[in-house]
């Protein structure tokens, strides 16, 4: 029995400033209609995420700054225990993985779209999500043979 759903989706964008969130944005139909907000790691991108509802600025982190990465974590949880949403869209990076886990824990389903950048090798942060993302996509058919669960549907270019 399929259930019809009255309200929009409430829908998480989350990705790293540069290459990680042109990306993303370029997927901007497949959440039409549906209510939005950004997660990203510099302000400098604000006025590319005005359409797609508020905009929220957490910082850059990496493994190889712990610290950073803990600021950031606390920022997130924040803002996802906060805005509450049904369904993540991440192509990365660290906030992305990040994010990703936080909103499973309030049951939301993850997407995850790796950057084509990736040729060879799905990227740390994918590698991680890939055990709790319930659509893991990559963007070279070659991955998809080789990572369980991940699929090939195209590039985004």
């Amino acid at each position: 029995m399929m259930v019809e759903r009255t309200r929009p989706l409430r829908i998480c964008l989350v990705a790293s400033a540069g290459g990680h969130l042109s990306q993303l944005l370029k997927l901007s139909k497949s959440w039409a209609g549906h209510d939005t907000f950004c997660i990203t790691t510099k302000e400098m991108v604000k006025e590319r995420l005005g359409e797609h509802g508020n905009a929220y600025f957490v910082g850059e982190c990496n493994r190889h700054h712990p610290l950073r990465v803990v600021a950031v974590l606390a920022r997130c949880a924040k803002i996802i225990f906060r805005e509450k949403p049904h369904v993540v869209i991440s192509t990365g990076a660290a906030a992305g993985c990040i994010c990703c886990f936080l909103a499973k824990l309030l049951r939301a389903s993850v997407i995850w779209v790796d950057s084509i950048a990736n040729v060879e090798r799905v990227s740390l942060s994918g590698r991680i999500v890939r055990h709790i993302a319930d659509l893991f996509l990559v963007q070279w058919p070659d991955l998809a043979d080789r990572y369980k669960n991940a699929e090939f549907v195209g590039s985004v270019l």
